[in-house]
């Protein structure tokens, strides 16, 4: 190896691991003076509403905003609000978000029990408020294959679109990774589109031209004010239950109300209003809400009974059906300067794994340890989640995470010339994917996080498709539409290499990972923070979201897939907010003779 080769390969190990960070950077937002919310504090200690939904993330806020046009809803969230948070809206400081790890982050950091350093939101607007930004639709045989109408489905995502979606502007590094995607044969050339279709596209995203990020906490200026309360920093510990007479089936369980504790540990009740068509909704999205199912008494009847939790309904699917699409990236250094870029173009294949990238050559300038960030604010730099402070010394046996250590480290990483952040990271995210995997309570505390384990690459095909997907990558290194940001002595061997290096997980290491795909895909596997799964529709909720077996209560968020939407699920989680609380609304008001909503 060259000794320019040297020199990237070992000052990259470290300083590259700071895209993993970028990833779900984000720009400032405008403040916005919603009346409707509030401290859950200032919350009476009992209240009654229509719709009481629990959690206000990327579902919870579109479906409170369009049930509050007709019923009195309330939301609770355990986050706080987005506008009151410098580090969400502003990407300079984004890394500071994730390496956050006190109980008030708007980032919850949780590792899963494969190993794989993870992610959940706390904060209204939830995981939009903390991603990449990149917004596309589902396709429409995903549609139609979870029953949705398309007609309605469309004009759910023309609602959200017309608030949070915006076409981005290729820089000079997105254009070049198009380019070698179409050579590389990932093709037609969709060019600009919101539509999931085979081959390549631009993508949208919720990043704007003046590089704010819309989130789905501003879909709530749909809402009807005097028809919704919104509480922030509202810890929900249970659904409450009582047993009412069915029509037909004799004495069935029905859904009340919840407890909830405020931010000062007093505790409230809210119950549903007199009328057997109110409902309580679970969008806690796939950690929370059959985490919240199995502490309230509906989940696996042996696994409540060991914690002592009075069993409500033996539900033994809560919980199963956990899946996260794997990811693994090759980092690609740059012989020139290439521009900051989140994910904006992806290569839909037809191998079973969709090709993305971000790149950035001032990520270390924004965070600088010798001077300003582009603010003119100085900032020490900071590598997020993965910095020396919070993950880099992860694999480091705990014995040896000493200060003297991990200051080591940090001043070592501080010390990269700015050169060594400059290029990108080209990656790949697996179809589906195959492989599942189960979530357990840790304990009954609601803040903390449950065990989980999705058993990457468990399904062989899974690993097929990320080895085929590493393969499309290569290709795309080698295109002559690429050939301006890399290095023409660097082979994929020397590549695999370098990305091997990074920390990334808690999984060892083997000899062959730069050899062998299969033992890249196992060793290097990250998340996209796609998670899904724990309360499947079929196997927890019916096809309207109604939680089998018991009445007056719907999960209606991520938690509910059987496979992720399209490339990135955000825009799909937001419309179906949007999609059942329309469909909720007109079913209801068909029934009392009522004009409906409009999709």
């Amino acid at each position: 190896m060259s000794g320019r080769s040297r020199h990237f390969t070992m000052s990259t190990l470290l300083a590259t691991s700071f895209f993993f960070v970028l990833l779900c950077s984000s720009l400032q937002v405008r403040g916005v003076n919603y009346t409707f919310v509030k401290d859950a504090a200032l919350a009476p200690s009992v209240s009654y509403y229509d719709y009481i939904i629990v959690g206000g993330g990327t579902a919870g806020c579109p479906l409170a905003a369009t049930l509050s046009e007709r019923f009195r809803v309330l939301l609770l969230e355990r986050g706080a609000s987005p506008y009151d948070d410098d580090r969400i809206g502003d990407m300079a400081r984004f890394a500071d978000t994730l390496s956050d790890t006190s109980p008030g982050s708007p980032a919850q950091r949780f590792v899963s029990e494969d190993g794989v350093i993870n992610s959940r939101p706390r904060v209204l607007g939830g995981g939009s408020c903390i991603n990449a930004g990149f917004y596309t639709r589902a396709s429409d045989d995903y549609v139609r294959g979870v029953g949705w109408d398309l007609g309605a489905a469309g004009a759910a995502y023309r609602w959200v679109e017309d608030v949070v979606a915006f076409q981005p502007e290729l820089g000079p590094w997105q254009a070049a990774l198009q380019g070698g995607l179409l050579e590389a044969g990932v093709a037609p050339d969709n060019g600009f589109t919101f539509d999931h279709f085979d081959g390549t596209k631009v993508g949208g995203s919720i990043f704007d031209a003046d590089g704010r990020r819309h989130t789905a906490a501003d879909l709530l200026r749909y809402a009807r004010a005097e028809g919704l309360d919104v509480l922030l920093r509202a810890r929900v510990a249970k659904i409450l239950f009582f047993n009412v007479r069915g029509r037909r089936s004799g004495r069935r369980t029905a859904a009340r109300g919840v407890v909830f504790h405020d931010s000062e540990g007093r505790m409230h009740k809210a119950f549903l209003s007199a009328g057997r068509r109110n409902e309580i909704i679970l969008s806690a999205g796939a950690m929370g809400s059959p985490q919240l199912l199995m502490l309230s008494g509906v989940g696996p009847a042996d696994h409540l009974r060991s914690f002592g939790i009075p069993l409500v309904r033996d539900h033994p699917a809560v919980g199963q059906g956990m899946s996260d699409n794997p990811m693994n990236a090759i980092y690609v250094p740059s012989p020139s300067p290439v521009e900051v870029s989140l994910i904006q173009v992806v290569g839909i294949t037809q191998v079973g794994s969709y090709i993305e990238g971000a790149s950035g050559s001032n990520w270390g300038v924004r965070h600088s340890a010798s001077g300003s960030g582009p603010d003119g604010v100085h900032r020490p730099r900071n590598f997020g989640m993965f910095s020396p402070q919070t993950g880099q010394l992860a694999t480091v046996p705990p014995k040896q995470r000493t200060p003297e250590a991990i200051a080591h480290a940090a001043e070592s990483m501080r010390q990269l010339d700015d050169s060594a952040f400059r290029g990108g990271f080209i990656l790949e995210k697996v179809l589906g994917p195959l492989s599942t995997g189960h979530l357990e309570l840790r304990n009954r505390d609601p803040d903390d996080n449950p065990l989980v384990t999705f058993n990457y690459f468990s399904h062989p095909e899974d690993l097929r498709r990320c080895v085929a997907g590493l393969s499309v990558i290569e290709r795309v290194i080698h295109s002559q539409a690429f050939k301006n940001f890399t290095y023409p002595d660097f082979s994929m061997e020397t590549l695999l290499n370098m990305s091997t290096g990074f920390p990334v997980n808690l999984l060892p290491r083997h000899d062959n990972d730069s050899t062998s795909l299969e033992m890249f895909c196992k060793d290097t596997v990250m998340t996209i923070w796609h998670y899904h799964g724990g309360c499947q529709v079929g196997r927890v909720v019916d096809a309207e979201y109604r939680v089998l077996g018991i009445d007056a209560l719907r999960v209606i968020d991520g938690s509910t897939f059987n496979a992720s939407p399209g490339t990135n699920p955000q825009a799909t989680v937001m419309i179906l907010g949007r999609y059942m609380g329309v469909r909720i609304t007109n079913e209801r008001l068909a029934a009392e003779g009522l004009e409906g909503t409009k999709p």
